[in-house]
Order: structure tokens, then C-alpha cells, then sequence
């Protein structure tokens, strides 16, 4: 084993860390026009799918933290966008459903993926493709 493994311009998991904060860094000004951060977002987005979660799923389909959600959830329902209610047959589980003005705002957030893509131009849709499965197939192995 040489030094050159130690050098940082060869670590995979520092470009990763730094597209990534790049990436979120993009999005902010576009969040920021709704209202929303990066992990909002993320909620927002799986709850514009489903409608209706239990938290449970909402946590798996997110991969956000337990702590973290509970967090991002509190301030969410403050802003009227989403509403957490108890299952009718067992106590323990809890319903995030999507309320009125949260629904609402997915029409004013269905450009920011397209406004995102135009960020970075050098890269293809079919890089874009590629970076996608690479990065599921190194999901995959965590």
C-alpha cells in the first residue's frame, strides 16, 4: 500500500460528499422561493406521490433519520402543509396525509427538477442515466 491512496483527489467518497453539497446547494434558492429545505423537500415529494404515509414508510422511502423526521414533520404541520393522525385500529401508528395547501404546492414546485437539470449542462441524460445506476448498485451494497 503506497501514500497515494491517502491523497484526497482519489477518494470516491469525497466527490460524492462534495456533488452532493453541491447539488443541495443548487436547490436552495429554489426551496427557499417555497418556502421549503432540502429535507422538506424530500418529505414533500414522497408525500406528493402517495398522499397519504405512515410515518414508517414515509422514513423508509426517504431515508431520512427518525430524529430528523420527527424534526422536519413538527415544522411542516406548523406550515400547514402536511397533518399527522393516529390509525383509527392501533395507537402506535401514525398517518402523514398531505393537507390542501400542501398539495397546493406541488404546482409551484413542478419546474424545480427541470430548473436542477439545467445546472449542470456538460452533463448528458445519458450520463445522468449511468450516474443513476452506479450510484443505486453502491446503494445497494450499504
Amino acid at each position: 500500500m503506497n501514500d497515494s491512496q491517502l491523497k484526497l483527489e482519489n477518494q470516491l467518497c469525497h466527490r460524492l460528499y462534495m456533488a452532493a453539497n453541491g447539488i443541495v446547494r443548487s436547490y436552495r434558492p429554489l426551496l427557499e422561493a417555497i418556502d421549503l429545505t432540502y429535507p422538506q423537500y424530500v418529505v414533500m415529494m414522497a408525500m406528493w406521490e402517495h398522499e397519504k404515509l405512515t410515518i414508517a414508510s414515509l422514513l423508509e422511502k426517504t431515508a431520512i433519520d427518525g430524529g430528523a423526521m420527527t424534526l422536519i414533520l413538527k415544522k411542516m404541520v406548523a406550515k400547514s402543509l402536511l397533518d399527522i393522525v393516529k390509525d383509527e385500529h392501533d395507537k402506535r401508528k401514525k398517518w402523514v396525509t398531505l393537507t390542501a395547501q400542501g398539495l397546493q404546492l406541488k404546482s409551484q414546485a413542478l419546474q424545480i427538477p427541470q430548473q436542477i437539470r439545467c445546472c449542470f449542462p456538460s452533463v448528458s441524460t445519458e450520463d445522468l442515466k449511468q450516474l443513476t445506476q452506479l450510484l443505486d448498485k453502491i446503494l445497494v451494497d450499504l
